[in-house]
């Protein structure tokens, strides 16, 4: 796939979207008024490149420690050869504690090739949520990460 070229006015609404959306009833019309285009041509322009894929969903972005969620834990799991990666990452994906989930590849002493992120009240409900996948799973062999801190958490910036 070769690199898409957006305009100026298309990388203007595209730099506004990728930050807070503006906090209005009318959100795609203030962007409008931002960016010298009409409102419609602001929702062709998203509609557009979220059909082409260049955009997968526009959301909220709950900020989890602010609502409780405290703790955290990367989990690296090891999922054996001939175990359907897909049918394990779609359990994994599917509870609704997990916010991450990605295949990576293993490398010399660490097996680890499925990684969750997971999200608790406590350290007991990650604990909670590991035990209960490793059951539903059968994958046993796994390392579970805390978060120290937070040393930064910011969505990627492209314009």
């Amino acid at each position: 796939m070769s690199p898409v070229e957006f305009t100026e006015q298309e990388k203007e609404v595209l730099r506004i979207v990728q930050a807070d959306l503006p906090d209005s009833e009318t959100p795609f019309a203030r962007i409008a008024g931002l960016t010298r285009l009409s409102e419609q041509e602001v929702l062709n322009l998203l509609r557009r490149v979220r059909e082409k894929g260049y955009i997968r969903r526009f959301g909220a972005t709950l900020r989890h420690q602010q609502a409780g969620y405290g703790y955290n834990a990367m989990v690296a799991w090891h999922v054996e050869d001939g175990r359907d990666m897909q049918a394990v990452g779609e359990i994994m994906a599917g509870r609704t504690e997990i916010t991450h989930c990605y295949e990576r590849a293993s490398c010399l002493d660490w097996p680890y090739n499925l990684y969750t992120m997971i999200h608790g009240r406590s350290p007991e409900d990650c604990i909670r949520v590991v035990r209960e996948l490793a059951v539903e799973t059968g994958i046993n062999q796994y390392e579970m990460l805390f978060s120290i801190k937070e040393l930064k958490k910011t969505s990627m910036c492209y314009f």
